[in-house]
């Protein structure tokens, strides 16, 4: 029973960290900060609550694995649309598992894989936070409890605030890069 306790407890703290993630991401991306701090603030805090989302990821998904009333194996928590049971559901949840597991290896390996592709692979974060907050309103005894509703409802508020944020004012306060014939990089302003 501990175990299944901690697995809806690590699902419900890593869509709450999700939706911070994704909404500090929107922030680095617009170059938003609190007024008096610096904006590296704003991305060294989206970075941490990244890493500490993946920590309570993997806490959800182990617990999940161990939990025999779960009936998740360890495939189908990572190959999508394979589980037995509630293969949907679980296949969400698996898919959003291996997008975030494609940006923690590509922020790793970021200097190797050029800006070009890990920026290819970040836009592809926007899928993680529907993804896995659609396995959890689709999964689990208590999904449709009053208490965890709330929680989705906000988290589902708290996401629609910041990309209408985000499409409000889309380029506006971002630079893009480009390279001159002499190959050298010049910042420009993004039209808005």
């Amino acid at each position: 029973m501990a175990v299944w306790y901690l697995m809806r407890a690590s699902g419900v703290t890593t869509t709450l960290l999700l939706t911070a993630v994704f909404a500090l991401g929107v922030a680095t991306t617009k170059r938003w900060h609190p007024s008096r701090l610096p904006r590296f603030v704003t991305v060294a805090l989206h970075r941490n609550v990244s890493l500490l989302a993946v920590v309570f990821l993997a806490l959800h998904i182990g617990t999940a694995v161990a939990d025999p009333y779960a009936h998740v194996g360890l495939l189908a928590a990572v190959v999508p649309f394979t589980a037995g049971r509630r293969a949907l559901w679980v296949g969400l949840g698996a898919a959003s598992l291996d997008l975030v597991a494609a940006l923690v290896v590509t922020s790793l390996l970021r200097r190797h894989v050029g800006l070009r592709t890990w920026r290819i692979v970040h836009w592809a974060a926007y899928l993680v936070w529907p993804l896995a907050l659609t396995h959890g309103l689709g999964i689990g005894s208590d999904a449709g409890a009053l208490w965890l509703q709330t929680v989705n409802a906000v988290c589902i508020a708290f996401v629609a605030f910041v990309v209408l944020w985000r499409l409000r004012g889309a380029g506006a306060g971002t630079k893009h890069v480009e390279r001159t014939r002499a190959g050298r990089a010049v910042t420009e302003p993004e039209a808005a």
